[in-house]
């Protein structure tokens, strides 16, 4: 039956565009912006306006009251393999206003020399437009059959864009509810403007920043110039010692656990039309870094890293102070691979600098998070389906991605409730999220609701 509907229900999707567009103007023009405390009825606004929707499409749908803006909560009464769809209604801040070329809460559409139409306004792709595109499509099925082809769940929170702060305990509170086969995931890109992808591997993180002390105060370089320690150069000799010449991460075990990539997945990702000279050209770079013999795509999607994200000591202000820094920090980040412990990671790095401070300094180490990484299990059922979907309707290959940043709100997804994610999206790269003059192509939203469309169908298959 699913099969036989199909093509009718990619039809609806295609006859009532305008309709679907229309109402995503609407949810744009709700100013839900999540961190500023004076935007927190829009937030609400945004949530109720969401219930309203789902509600009328047939769905249980409520506004769940937190400690900070609502989660939204929605439930489908079909049989059949069960998926939680994720997304968020809040958005960023839009300053600085000054740059929009129009109003970012009053949503257009501009057309573009090359073909495309831009949906431009703050939320546009993250994550309104996004989200949109699978209630949209659970629209059309149940214009034309009534139903859904499969049970469908919903979770939409308000506080993404702040760090989510109410989502662990949402989640702990709820996980029997929510409990689902796989989770969906709209919050992300394809691979190019032509390319739908799967993401299918997400860094975990460990970020640490240490402080070294030396003498009880800065101390005049003339005076005791070679005879005091210098707290700055203890702090450079430290973050020096943490790659060796040929890339690799010095920090003892740092590596276990780390598996080599399969060779399908390596495979794959040599055929991507991806430019190595010109990524890194494009940010005025032309020589690889990270450990040698590893493609780019493999070093930033695959293998874990270490970078110096901040030095800080002495004086840096204007002009010029002759003096030797009492006290020097820097600011390191690992991201992680599957298989990689961030506890034992954080602990081996602390071990690893405390070895390698002189024994008239000190040390204090600050964290700012540790997660561990995810991966979805290339032969499941649920990518495998999804995946062929995605290829039907783009007529390309989808692409299985990975990414270089850390997502973790997903490792709270597995574990509160114990279920992968598939991370499944339409923005493009240049879609200037958390910037001004945010844009979602239209492309991207009508070919998003009707793949949509496809991937309830092949799930329920």
């Amino acid at each position: 039956m699913t099969t036989q509907h199909l093509a009718a229900v990619l039809d609806e999707v295609d006859s009532t565009l305008d309709a679907s567009l229309a109402r995503l103007f609407d949810f744009i023009r709700i100013p839900s912006i999540s961190t500023d405390p004076a935007y927190a009825g829009d937030c609400r606004r945004a949530a109720d306006w969401l219930v309203g929707e789902l509600t009328a499409l047939g769905f249980d749908a409520s506004a769940r009251d937190t400690t900070g803006h609502p989660m939204v909560v929605a439930h489908g009464s079909e049989e059949g393999p069960h998926v939680l769809f994720y997304g968020h209604y809040d958005v960023q801040p839009v300053d600085p206003l000054e740059l929009w070329t129009a109003p970012p809460f009053e949503p257009s559409l501009v057309p573009q020399p090359d073909g495309e139409t831009h949906i431009r306004g703050r939320g546009a792709s993250d994550d309104k437009g996004q989200l949109l595109t699978f209630i949209e499509a659970c629209r059309a099925w149940k214009a034309v059959t009534g139903k859904l082809p499969i049970r469908v769940s919903m979770l939409f929170e308000g506080e993404e864009e702040a760090g989510s702060p109410s989502l662990a305990p949402f989640l702990e509170a709820s996980a029997a509810e929510l409990k689902a086969d796989v989770m969906l995931v709209c919050d992300t890109d394809m691979w190019d403007r032509d390319t739908p992808a799967i993401t299918t591997m997400w860094r975990g993180l460990v970020a640490e920043e240490f402080e070294v002390t030396a003498a009880d105060r800065d101390l005049h370089s003339g005076m005791f110039g070679n005879a005091a320690r210098n707290a700055a150069e203890v702090v450079g000799a430290i973050v020096g010692r943490l790659r060796d010449a040929d890339g690799r991460v010095l920090v003892p075990g740092f590596y276990d656990g780390v598996r080599e990539l399969p060779e399908a997945i390596k495979a794959q990702w040599s055929r991507l039309p991806f430019d190595e000279v010109k990524f890194l050209g494009d940010v005025g770079l032309s020589v690889p870094a990270g450990e040698k013999g590893r493609s780019v795509l493999e070093q930033i999607w695959a293998r874990p890293s270490c970078e110096i994200n901040g030095v800080s000591g002495g004086y840096t202000g204007a002009g010029f102070k002759t003096v030797i820094p009492a006290k020097a920090s820097a600011k390191v980040s690992f991201r992680l691979v599957a298989g990689q412990d961030p506890i034992a990671i954080r602990d081996s790095f602390r071990a690893f600098v405390r070895s390698l401070v002189p024994s008239d300094c000190s040390v204090e180490f600050k964290s700012f998070g540790a997660a561990p990484a995810q991966v979805m299990p290339l032969e499941g059922d649920f990518l495998t389906k999804a995946r062929q979907a995605l290829t039907d309707e783009w007529n390309r290959e989808a692409a299985l991605a990975g990414t270089g940043g850390s997502i973790p709100i997903l490792g709270e997804f597995k574990r509160r409730l114990g279920i992968d994610s598939l991370l499944v999206g339409f923005a493009r790269f240049d879609n200037r999220v958390h910037s001004p003059n945010e844009k979602y192509d239209l492309s991207s939203f009508h070919k998003g609701i009707r793949s949509w469309v496809r991937i309830l169908a092949a799930f329920a298959q």
